[in-house]
């Protein structure tokens, strides 16, 4: 995992380092605009995929479920002078987990639906995000039974993003993810999953 997350980072600081040359060029050098008064807009729709870590605790237990995640992301921006506002969704899979005996708590997926608020420096993004998390939390005794609980939550986190071709850009964000605690009848108690996540990702803009 280390080598994985180790990479990823590597291709991410290329990439940033990338964009931060072409931050220096004029955007037509760069980009092959048509007169030297265009600007990076961050208007339009994208996709994208993303690759990270999550760490945790569930909530009135010992477990502290950790592992690495993936998925895809949408959203929409609208870039006002050097102002981006936008809305984003993403479905993450994750391989957070953790053993306590007799517990094992796991996060198989979760996903969320933000807003975005930043500010925009040429083909540079720095932003804050916010808003609600949905997911499913498992709980197994010593491998025999399961029980699964899916709600919703809140998030919030902050990142970076940066354009190094006309169509696409890499990102580099932190979220902090609440699922909210739900009723186990395996547990007795009411659990939730507090986590912290790093990811690297690119986007498409259309």
């Amino acid at each position: 995992m280390n080598k994985i997350v180790g990479s990823a980072a590597a291709i991410a600081i290329a990439l940033i380092s990338q964009g931060a040359k072409a931050a220096d060029l004029p955007y037509s050098s760069y980009y092959k605009a048509p007169t030297l008064n265009s600007v990076y807009s961050w208007t339009g729709p994208y996709l994208g995929v993303n690759l990270g870590y999550q760490w945790g605790r569930t909530t009135h237990n010992s477990t502290r479920p950790a592992g690495p995640l993936g998925g895809i992301t949408g959203g929409y921006n609208w870039h006002f002078g050097q102002f981006v506002v936008g809305g984003e969704t993403d479905l993450q899979i994750t391989g957070a987990e953790d053993v306590f005996a007799p517990w094992k708590f796991s996060n198989p997926w979760f996903g969320t639906l933000r807003g975005r608020a930043g500010y925009a420096y040429n083909n540079f993004l720095f932003y804050a995000t916010g808003g609600l998390a949905y997911g499913t939390l498992r709980a197994e005794s010593l491998g025999l039974l399961s029980e699964n609980r899916s709600g919703f939550g809140w998030t919030v986190g902050a990142g970076v993003e940066v354009g190094f071709a006309p169509h696409w850009n890499a990102k580099i964000e932190y979220l902090y993810v609440d699922l909210a605690d739900r009723a186990f009848s395996l547990t007795g108690a009411n659990n939730g999953l507090e986590s912290n996540l790093v990811r690297l990702g690119i986007n498409y803009r259309f």
